[in-house]
């Protein structure tokens, strides 16, 4: 007998049966400890389908009036119309723009925009350090001070005076921190040094030079050496020496703000009003209209930054915008008179709409010394 037929007698399937005895019973659910029964009462039911808009679209529900293609057009040529005419008017706007600063620019030799921008971000600078940590005033003023020297320096060298850049650096740089950080009576004698520093390399290096120079020339290249020093570095270190006073953070704030109005005023007057030459031969584009702009702004300023800022009476504020405003002047035009010497426009270009450093600080250096002069003078009148 054979296995087959006995497997068959003792009611065990056949050896070759095994794939069909392993398929399970079709109606018995898969279950076990990773797959759990599934329960279809668990099924969210589904959401209805949007009506279709298209008859004939097989889906059940009233149909919709959509918007056709011609009035999705409109709508995109509304569009389209309103951007057009959108950047029409700002493409005017903007020759219209260009055409007044060409004519100011024509006017008075400096481009409006970029002017009102630097001098926004170096005013941004300037508040900053005044006004939280007035020792971050220190670097500011360091950085200006060395800047200025080096656009003086390389002007004069250009109209044929020997001046010595990195010691005129050198000695700048002891004068500025020296004013901050040493007693005032040190500062005079570091005044003293750095001018001696500067003429003495002046002459050694000329000695060393041995090119036939006259000696009316050698004199002059160590006058000039020596005025670098005060004119820049020492009046920078003035301004420090009243920042290191007792809200002496306030008065530098002050005395800048109104040497700007004045510059400001003086601009905006001339460049409406102006007609008649303050100073022709020295700076042609002066007026005594725009002077008289400078005045109002300067004695406006001065008022309000005694009343509110410095807790003056208002005639101190008077006294204080009279005098910023005659030693600005004066400084723009001893600049000019110093520029027209030389044979430049410029004391450099490196500063859009500006000029160079020097070309805007050249009234406010000047007005350090009645700003410290006053400081000491009023500081008994101050309102506590």
């Amino acid at each position: 007998m054979s296995d087959d037929t006995r497997d068959a007698e003792e009611g065990k399937p056949a050896r070759g049966d095994s794939r069909q005895q392993a398929v399970p019973d079709a109606g018995a659910p898969l279950a076990d400890a990773a797959f759990p029964g599934f329960d279809t009462t668990s099924i969210p039911p589904r959401p209805p389908m949007p009506a279709s808009a298209v008859n004939g679209g097989g889906v059940e529900g009233p149909a919709i009036d959509l918007l056709d293609t011609a009035d999705h057009n409109a709508i995109r040529e509304q569009w389209r119309a309103a951007r057009d005419e959108l950047g029409t008017h700002v493409s005017y706007a903007r020759d219209q723009l260009d055409q007044a600063n060409e004519r100011i620019k024509e006017r008075t030799g400096r481009d409006l925009i970029l002017a009102i921008l630097i001098g926004l971000a170096f005013g941004a600078a300037l508040l900053g350090s005044l006004l939280f940590i007035k020792i971050l005033f220190v670097p500011f003023a360091l950085a200006a001070a060395l800047l200025g020297v080096w656009e003086l320096s390389r002007a004069l060298r250009s109209a044929g005076r020997r001046v010595d850049v990195v010691p005129q650096l050198i000695a700048a740089t002891l004068l500025v921190l020296s004013a901050y950080f040493a007693e005032i009576w040190l500062c005079w004698i570091m005044l003293f040094l750095a001018v001696a520093f500067v003429i003495v390399w002046r002459l050694m290096s000329q000695m060393i030079e041995k090119d036939g120079r006259t000696y009316g020339d050698v004199l002059a290249d160590a006058i000039v050496g020596g005025f670098v020093q005060i004119y820049v570095p020492f009046l920078a270190g003035v301004a420090l020496i009243l920042l290191k006073q007792e809200g002496g953070q306030w008065w530098v704030l002050g005395f800048i703000a109104v040497a700007v109005a004045a510059d400001t005023g003086a601009y905006a007057a001339g460049l409406a009003f102006g007609r008649h030459p303050m100073a022709p031969k020295i700076s042609p584009k002066k007026t005594w209209e725009g002077f008289a702009g400078a005045v109002a702004a300067s004695l406006i300023a001065g008022v309000l930054l005694a009343l509110f800022l410095l807790d003056l009476p208002w005639w101190m504020g008077l006294v204080f915008g009279a005098s910023i405003l005659l030693t600005a002047t004066l400084g723009d035009l001893g600049e000019s008179m110093l520029k027209r010497d030389i044979g430049i426009k410029d004391m450099s270009s490196w500063l859009p709409g500006h000029g160079g450093l020097l070309d805007r600080l050249d009234s406010i250096l000047p007005s350090t010394i009645p700003a410290l002069a006053l400081y000491f003078l009023f500081s008994p009148w101050v309102v506590l």
